[in-house]
């Protein structure tokens, strides 16, 4: 599971709704391009996302009903509103990468990997009262290094006596249940440095191509979440902002909007190419959408009525818009679907039941959601 999260508040607009035939100003500020389904277009930026749209799904039809950044952030992580989240309060429910963790275990127990991987930090992307066992690994530099094996090769004949050895204690551990006694911290990096997580997160094991393919930046770390969901990470965020586009979002689209398209079109290619797509579900959202009317300084506001969403992959039906916008892409006209409903059609990807329950931090028991249902179109 990929979660792309394009934070600020995404246009809809501008990116996957791009609504020619309403008004000028309520219309894309960028045009639109053609995709290759038929009558099916995208915004103006999204040229490459559109050659490959056969393999991805288009929600038109996606809304909640909080425009605060934090709140609504709140809500598309958790699935539940927050109300307190933008005045200082605190998440009060489990991320979609937290609940995966608690329900999977921390680490993939052949690689070693984190099941729950940060690239990019989110609000409310948290364990909340899960507890930290459930909290993602990080990506920086520091969490990357303390991933390598810091063991002086001169004290072994060569490399392979080392690997030798390593295995031979990993087997002694499992023998005399030392994993057993350590905590949940320790049996992370325990099998952290024994496992194959490291090479995931080092794109020199990849081909030379395939990174140039990819690019710098929000490109490579796309190519580095398709390498830990190989390696057998369960749920990987990254985060690309800069969407709060109150004013000029012409310009900003234009900055914004190839880097975008050239990182999910290469990761939908390269998912497909290798195989993966019944495997890895890629999700690209924000905390909500703008407002379909071009405000005085060229820009559009805070709008939860209508939200970005688009898919692909996770062994879901793709090749489809699901859902339409009103004339001016103010609010669902058909189909309108909610943040449960996205997470319970994650949960079924993952092979989770919605009811599950966990505990609360007051001790009772409450389920993963209460209300969503899986999107039927994508169930077919």
């Amino acid at each position: 599971m990929v979660w792309l999260w394009l934070g600020g508040g995404p246009t809809h607009v501008e990116t996957f709704d791009p609504k020619m035939s309403a008004p000028k100003e309520y219309r894309s500020v960028t045009g639109e391009v053609k995709t290759t389904l038929p009558g099916v277009t995208l915004g103006g930026n999204f040229s490459k996302t559109a050659s490959m749209a056969e393999h991805m799904a288009f929600v038109r039809s996606f809304a909640h009903k909080n425009s605060g950044h934090g709140g609504g952030t709140h809500w598309l992580m958790t699935g539940y509103d927050n109300r307190n989240i933008d005045n200082g309060g605190l998440p009060s429910r489990p991320s979609l990468g937290s609940i995966t963790a608690r329900l999977r275990g921390a680490n993939h127990g052949e690689s070693g990997m984190p099941t729950y991987v940060r690239l990019g930090g989110i609000g409310s992307d948290g364990p909340a009262f899960l507890g930290t066992s459930y909290a993602p690994f990080g990506s920086n530099n520091e969490a990357r290094r303390n991933m390598n094996l810091n063991t002086r090769l001169d004290r072994v004949d060569d490399r392979r006596s080392l690997l030798q050895q390593l295995d031979r204690f990993q087997r002694k551990a499992d023998q005399s249940g030392l994993m057993n006694g350590l905590d949940s911290f320790e049996q992370q990096a325990f099998h952290l440095v024994l496992g194959k997580a490291p090479q995931a997160f080092d794109l020199k094991y990849e081909d030379p191509r395939t990174v140039a393919k990819y690019g710098t930046g929000l490109g490579q770390q796309m190519l580095v979440a398709r390498r830990l969901c190989e390696a057998g990470c369960g749920f990987v965020t990254l985060s690309y902002g800069g969407w709060d586009m109150h004013g000029q979002i012409e310009r900003n689209m234009n900055t914004r909007g190839p880097v975008v398209d050239n990182a999910v079109a290469t990761f939908v290619e390269d998912v497909v190419q290798r195989g993966l797509d019944r495997k890895i579900l890629l999700v690209v959202t924000g905390e909500f959408g703008r407002t379909p009317k071009i405000n005085r300084n060229a820009g559009r506001d805070h709008w939860a009525p209508l939200s970005t969403l688009a898919l692909a992959g996770g062994g879901l039906k793709m090749g489809q818009t699901i859902g339409e916008s009103d004339a001016k892409a103010s609010v669902p006209a058909s189909s309108p679907y909610s943040p449960q409903d996205l997470m319970a059609t994650i949960f079924g990807v993952l092979g989770f039941d919605p009811k599950t329950q966990l505990t609360n931090q007051a001790g009772r028991p409450v389920y993963l959601i209460e209300e969503g249902r899986p999107i039927p179109e994508l169930m077919g």
